[in-house]
């Protein structure tokens, strides 16, 4: 899969991304601190990561910020976007499963290398729900205005 990473900062996290996400065989594109010249804040990194998956020029993506809500937050202002905050594999694969989200939002802060680790298991393992109960809020949250 195509997937877009960004990150406002090196901390945490930051640094082992890109490679745990090329590790489990996906093709990557960098935003923000991730990419030497781009800008790093939050907001413009995280929607530009979004704005990929939005417009197909990615398959998902992975933003990051030092709490993840900020990450989250300007990932979701890109419509066709649900990013959801995950700190635990569960989480993950709940947002994948119920959610069909499609943008995984981290926090540098809580996120050590195992729980990463964990979370991008159960991320890229993770398929939508084929329930229609499922689906039907997946399709209402697109007409939320």
């Amino acid at each position: 899969m195509r997937i877009s990473l960004a990150s406002d900062s090196l901390d945490g996290i930051a640094s082992v991304l890109a490679a745990e996400v090329e590790r489990r065989g996906h093709s990557v594109t960098l935003y923000g601190a991730l990419a030497p010249g781009d800008r790093a804040d939050w907001a413009w990194c995280c929607s530009a990561a979004a704005r990929d998956v939005a417009e197909g020029r990615a398959d998902q993506a992975v933003v990051c910020c030092w709490t993840g809500t900020g990450a989250s937050i300007a990932a979701n202002k890109v419509a066709g976007v649900r990013a959801a905050l995950c700190a635990d594999a569960a989480t993950a694969a709940g947002a994948r499963e119920w959610n069909d989200a499609n943008v995984l939002a981290l926090s540098l802060r809580l996120t050590s290398r195992q729980v990463l680790t964990e979370i991008l298991d159960a991320w890229f393992a993770g398929t939508p729900s084929t329930d229609p109960e499922d689906a039907a809020n997946i399709a209402y949250v697109g007409e939320i205005r």
